[in-house]
């Protein structure tokens, strides 16, 4: 399999590596990084993005997008910083699909406007007690006097503190799992952000809904092949955080490679020394086989194949694999890698974050093992 960049591939790969240096980063170094953005910040990223077509990068060109390839997609998340990535994503994948599960109608109503990241949108699915298993869902949503009446907590909401639309999954009073659009202009919720150890520019919420009025227009009730589309954009961020570890893996090689080629002990600089070359390559093959797995589970979508299994793959090696690769760089600088000053903690902290989110690496095991033996090992 030939992963050499294409020319175009180059240009949109170099394209957002200056955004990300030149106008991206700048914005988040200009707010505490211990504190999630204001609002204008994190709008104002968006709309940059939106200039790249990220914020609708999967979808076709009729309806406003790009229709980037999954490896496309996944080359330019590479060139972004997590935060911005993880700004990103919840945008671009609820975006995504809405388009493929909403009406024509509602379509007009919100597409133009996300697309161009006037306005937030984010999921709501997870809940205090339901994760990984979308069938534990308990928010209610009931209809009354001509509208619609949600009750429920909502938790781990990227963007949720900063969106202006919610795409909420919920159960009917028939107990149907479906989707409703609460639009903060129009309904009022509680929000609360959540404090993490990492990544702590972006944004995690619980969304608390106590008899939230929506109108009955908001109700998500095109089917469509919105479970397909659901499904797929799972199997492609998986890898796309993934490439989220490598990028940041790739900072913390890059300064331990120049830490090693200047620092000197014993009269000699270290990288001239055996055990320090060995983590640094280390390092390297960490990064390398991530990278690849990734770009191979990107590739296996865009070729129609049944990329469950290598998809999960890709996510948990990755991650871990990076989280390695980043300690090691750390272990390399000596003192100095657990300093605040050099950044190195940060990235351990960051990574740490990318475990999680579209799985945990226990539910992405058990992905791949139903794949590779076809028994469903957490389902009843």
């Amino acid at each position: 399999m030939d992963f050499t960049l294409t020319h175009e591939q180059r240009m949109m790969v170099d394209t957002t590596r200056r955004l990300n240096e030149e106008v991206l980063q700048p914005i988040l170094d200009a707010h505490p990084c211990h504190r999630s953005l204001p609002k204008a910040a994190t709008k104002e990223v968006l709309q940059h993005l939106a200039q790249l077509g990220l914020t609708a990068a999967r979808l076709p060109e009729f309806a406003g997008g790009p229709g980037l390839s999954a490896l496309d997609y996944g080359l330019m998340c590479e060139q972004l910083s997590p935060t911005v990535a993880f700004i990103l994503l919840p945008h671009e994948t609820t975006i995504t699909r809405l388009h493929h599960g909403c009406s024509e109608i509602q379509r007009e109503r919100w597409m133009r406007e996300l697309i161009s990241a006037e306005r937030i949108i984010c999921t709501a699915a997870t809940e205090p007690d339901t994760g990984s298993d979308p069938r534990g869902v308990r928010a209610r949503i009931r209809r009354q006097a001509g509208r619609l009446v949600l009750n429920g907590q909502k938790m781990w909401i990227s963007n949720g503190s900063v969106a202006d639309l919610v795409n909420v999954t919920c159960l009917d009073e028939q107990g149907v799992l479906v989707r409703v659009i609460v639009d903060r202009q129009q309904s009022a919720f509680e929000v609360k952000e959540i404090p993490m150890m990492g990544l702590q520019q972006c944004h995690l919420s619980e969304l608390s809904f106590a008899d939230c009025c929506i109108p009955f227009d908001n109700l998500i009730e095109g089917t469509g092949d919105a479970a397909k589309v659901l499904t797929l954009t799972w199997l492609a961020n998986r890898p796309i955080i993934g490439l989220s570890a490598v990028s940041l893996a790739q900072r913390a090689f890059e300064a331990a490679q120049e830490y090693a080629m200047t620092r000197r002990q014993f009269g000699r600089e270290i990288g001239k020394f055996q055990l320090i070359q060995q983590q640094l390559a280390d390092i390297e093959t960490e990064i390398s086989a991530s990278r690849l797995l990734c770009y191979s589970a990107l590739a296996a979508i865009d070729r129609g194949e049944r990329a469950n299994g290598v998809s999960a793959m890709a996510k948990r090696f990755a991650v871990s694999a990076c989280e390695r690769a980043i300690a090691l760089s750390m272990q390399v600088h000596g003192s100095m890698g657990l300093s605040q000053e050099l950044g190195l903690e940060q990235m351990a902290r960051d990574v740490r974050m990318l475990s999680i989110p579209d799985g945990t690496p226990e539910i992405l095991t058990l992905i791949q093992g139903r794949e590779i033996t076809s028994y469903d090992a957490f389902r009843a």
